[in-house]
């Protein structure tokens, strides 16, 4: 299938719902979307780390925000409800799994009942089109395979964090099955279409999040000190935020057109290659930050952690026509060059606004030069 974009001109103008959106992610989405022209209304506690991605490129003066708990259902559904949304997207989460196994109760609470409360409150809104449910890369059943996940295999989760995530992922099957537009039971017409999107580890600037390699790492390099990693052998699907955002943006779009058509779960994770381990990571941050940036491993046991974990991306590649823009070293480059401009005293919503642009110019570009047409045989033999 053709590489496709994110079509700018049907957001513009959108009313979108999201929650998360003082965190990393959902800041970096809320923002695009307001780039876009829509209408972003967000619901989510307040900022987690100070600084914060929503503080420093100051995401207050471009959105609607609701300062609330998605665990507190009638705060949730009144939100929903008097902004009167034509799509959702669902990213408040507890999403450090160290913190998981310190607090499994706030991370169930979190991550379960939190989805539990939106999908009951869209189903009590009307107007709703599309929603795309964000869970993980962690929600499968760990079998420490060489080879990427895919849509179809068993979720589980080994620890409280991605447990939690895979439990969310069921209740969104059961609630689409027994309400929204995933047949069965009484007449789905004006329902939403509902999809679950997992997406790899991701990085860019503006994460200052506790125990994560990336926001570790510009901490230690900004203060002069040797970086201190776990597990220097694990490997992960690395990729620049904005990757996946443009593939959660284009399956909305799909959504609205067909909401029965394109419910279920998708995967979208960067190319294998691209699946490095935390000490190539780590090297490319030392060698691109310079000045004597260091790292060194460190001993201990810790909570358990998956020593290999790769995302099978097929679906989306042969089903939306989407594919990583950035490959792993301009993500590393953009990343380290957004902190540095941080810690330079650079204007961050400038900086940020300039590398959307950017990744949209070279998405753009990739699409014109069919950039999905090079990988044709991989996708063919991988689908067969």
């Amino acid at each position: 299938m053709p590489a496709v974009g994110v079509n700018g001109g049907f957001w513009s103008g959108r009313r979108v719902f999201i929650t998360g959106h003082t965190g990393f992610m959902g800041g970096w989405l809320s923002l695009s979307l307001a780039r876009l022209g829509a209408e972003v209304h967000g619901y989510a506690l307040t900022a987690p780390t100070h600084p914060s991605f929503f503080e420093t490129t100051s995401l207050e003066t471009d959105i609607a925000s609701t300062v609330a708990d998605v665990r507190d259902f009638e705060r949730l559904a009144t939100a929903l409800g008097a902004a009167k949304p034509e799509i959702v997207l669902h990213l408040a989460a507890q999403p450090l799994v160290r913190r998981a196994f310190a607090n499994p109760v706030e991370t169930y609470g979190t991550n379960v009942m939190g989805t539990v409360n939106l999908l009951e409150a869209l189903r009590l809104t009307e107007g709703v089109r599309a929603a795309v449910i964000v869970t993980t890369d962690k929600v499968y059943e760990n079998r420490e395979w060489a080879w990427g996940y895919r849509e179809s295999d068993a979720l589980g989760g080994r620890e409280p964090y991605g447990n939690s995530k895979a439990c969310a992922e069921f209740a969104v099957s059961a609630f689409c099955r027994s309400y929204f537009s995933d047949g069965g039971g009484s007449d789905r017409r004006g329902k939403p279409g509902i999809a679950t999107v997992r997406a790899g580890n991701i990085i860019g600037g503006g994460d200052w999040g506790e125990d994560r390699l990336v926001p570790d790492a510009m901490r230690a390099f900004a203060n002069g000190e040797t970086l201190k990693i776990r597990n220097p052998g694990a490997v992960r699907p690395w990729q620049h935020v904005l990757d996946p955002l443009r593939g959660f943006l284009n399956l909305a779009e799909r959504l609205w057109d067909d909401p029965a058509g394109w419910t279920g779960a998708w995967n979208f994770g960067p190319d294998e290659e691209d699946a490095r381990t935390v000490a190539c990571i780590a090297d490319k941050m030392t060698a691109l930050w310079g000045n004597g940036a260091r790292w060194q491993p460190v001993e201990g046991e810790g909570p358990y952690e998956a020593r290999i974990l790769t995302l099978s991306s097929v679906k989306a590649h042969a089903e939306l026509g989407w594919r990583p823009t950035w490959n792993l070293h301009q993500a590393i480059a953009r990343t380290v060059a957004w902190y540095r401009a941080f810690h330079g005293g650079g204007n961050m919503r400038d900086v940020t606004l300039a590398q959307i642009e950017a990744f949209e110019k070279d998405a753009k570009s990739a699409e014109k030069h069919g950039k999905t047409a090079t990988h044709g045989a991989r996708v063919a033999k991988a689908v067969a």
